[in-house]
């Protein structure tokens, strides 16, 4: 039995439309391929002529130098990103609760102004922790750079837990009231539970944006003992601008935490930022 014409042409534009997509994601994950490869490649095949498009000669020299000298960075920047999602959440989640369910007088002042906070540039944030931090005594720390990068994270997870909240059934905080339960006991034992997906989402996105932060690293803690990866591949690169393969590896290790994490928590975060797009 042959296909109708409009089955057939059907048939083309989902092809047409799978192909374009492929090739796309292609386009924009080359670079990754060819930071992958080049991490690979050894020093002499490097100028290649044309270049080999998979390391024919494969060394794990450069990965050998990130064990050896970027152990440091990845362990600041791992303490650094774990401490911005502790904080991100521990502040953002109770205001979110109080935004959605208890309606405090101003409510909506204040989400316009988390929402406009999001706006301002991060070299006018850092200039203005640098001076605080200056009469503070907290330039080149750990902990002043988890409060920085915290304020990039907070206003976003605010309305992020604010619209899944709000999604939340009043009933329930209405029978945890009837049972004796206050707000806070209310919003540990019911709330914050139900809201899996959005603390998902909130500890990913913070995770991501202190990983990957280079302003404020640069700003507040440059030249201190305890630097982040983002500094340590600045800092390799300029004092050995010629071992690509070792400058390439260092990007590799330093993207595959960010990468995992995000591929094991995508289906709760597409959950939590579509959370409260839909309203019965």
């Amino acid at each position: 039995m042959t296909s109708s014409p409009w089955v057939l042409s059907r048939r083309r534009r989902a092809w047409g439309k799978t192909t374009a997509g492929v090739l796309l994601t292609a386009i924009i994950l080359f670079p990754v391929y060819w930071m992958i490869n080049v991490s690979f490649t050894r020093d002499q095949d490097m100028r290649k002529s044309p270049p080999d498009l998979l390391p024919m000669h494969g060394t794990l020299t450069g990965y050998r130098t990130v064990l050896h000298e970027q152990l440091p960075y990845l362990g600041t920047s791992l303490v650094i990103a774990l401490g911005t999602v502790v904080l991100t959440v521990a502040l953002s989640a109770p205001a979110g609760y109080a935004l959605a369910k208890l309606r405090p007088r101003g409510g909506g002042v204040l989400s316009f102004v988390l929402l406009a906070a999001q706006m301002i540039p991060g070299i006018i944030m850092a200039m203005g922790f640098y001076a605080i931090y200056l009469s503070l005594g907290l330039l080149q720390s750990v902990p002043g750079l988890i409060v920085a990068d915290s304020t990039l994270a907070v206003p976003f997870a605010v309305l992020i837990f604010t619209a899944f909240m709000s999604g939340i059934p009043g009933e329930l905080l209405q029978a945890a009231t009837v049972d004796g339960a206050g707000p806070w006991r209310a919003f540990r034992s019911i709330v914050l539970p139900m809201s899996r997906n959005a603390v998902v989402t909130v500890s990913l996105f913070a995770f991501l944006w202190s990983w990957s932060d280079f302003v404020f690293a640069s700003t507040l803690v440059n030249g201190g003992a305890h630097e982040p990866i983002t500094l340590g591949i600045y800092h390799y690169i300029g004092n050995n601008n010629q071992e690509w393969n070792a400058i390439m590896a260092t990007a590799v290790v330093a993207s595959a935490p960010a990468a995992v994490i995000l591929v094991l928590a995508q289906r709760y975060v597409a959950a939590g930022v579509s959370a409260g797009a839909v309203k019965d």
